[in-house]
């Protein structure tokens, strides 16, 4: 489960009566964009594209964009988009994406995402990119965030806040004292935000001004939210 996740949730039974196509969601940290990418597989059967998942395996196969990616990340500088872009185009080629895929983590910045519009076609015949905005508000975003709690063992996750453990910083399932992340923390968090204001804000807005952007409450229960993200990706899909 994603750490975007407060409360861990069972995946409805995969729907083969509606095709989703190409996904992105998006949203500030901590929205559940994780979370919710983990239903929306479970609901569909398709999966979710991680960039992080594919720079990994590509330093992990030692490919040609691994060394890349890596010699860069060795010298301690950011991996450019031609790079990533490289990477994500290979991963789109492949044979489970026909359905649809969830999009984590890409397009990052407006340059990627001018990119992947020209070139989406390219890889084969699928619908059009489709973006679902997660909107929760800062105050709520900095409490998830600060409150998260990982279980050491189990990896289970609360919320100090709104799903706390019955004895404060032990896991209620195994007895394991739970983690607080180093990045957990409101100064880590207003640099998250001012990255993501910076470089992804751009992206939101490259796609509300089309067509294929709706935008849901992300502060509603997780089962919910799923839910508005099905409606809109069901009325986006009928434009």
């Amino acid at each position: 489960m994603s750490r975007d996740s407060a409360v861990n949730h069972s995946p409805a039974h995969a729907d083969n009566t509606f095709l989703p196509g190409p996904v992105l969601l998006l949203g500030a940290p901590g929205v559940g964009k994780g979370t919710q990418a983990q239903l929306l597989m479970a609901a569909f059967g398709i999966p979710q594209i991680s960039t992080g998942d594919i720079l990994r395996e590509n330093i992990a196969k030692g490919t040609e964009l691994g060394k890349t990616a890596k010699g860069l990340m060795d010298r301690g500088q950011l991996v450019p988009d031609q790079v990533v872009n490289d990477m994500v185009q290979a991963r789109l080629t492949g044979d489970d994406v026909h359905a649809g895929y969830i999009l984590d983590g890409f397009p990052r910045t407006l340059a990627q995402a001018t990119w992947l519009d020209a070139h989406l076609p390219i890889f084969r015949e699928t619908p059009q990119l489709v973006a679902i905005n997660i909107r929760v508000d800062e105050d709520e975003l900095l409490r998830r965030i600060t409150g998260r709690r990982t279980c050491s063992v189990c990896k289970h996750i609360y919320n100090i806040y709104s799903h706390p453990p019955a004895k404060p910083g032990i896991c209620d399932i195994d007895g394991s004292p739970l983690q607080h992340r180093s990045d957990d923390t409101e100064e880590a968090f207003a640099e998250r935000m001012k990255a993501y204001e910076s470089l992804t804000s751009p992206v939101i807005e490259h796609y509300r001004a089309s067509n294929r952007f709706r935008a849901v409450d992300g502060e509603a229960p997780v089962e919910q939210v799923a839910q508005s993200i099905v409606a809109a990706l069901k009325e986006l899909r009928q434009i």
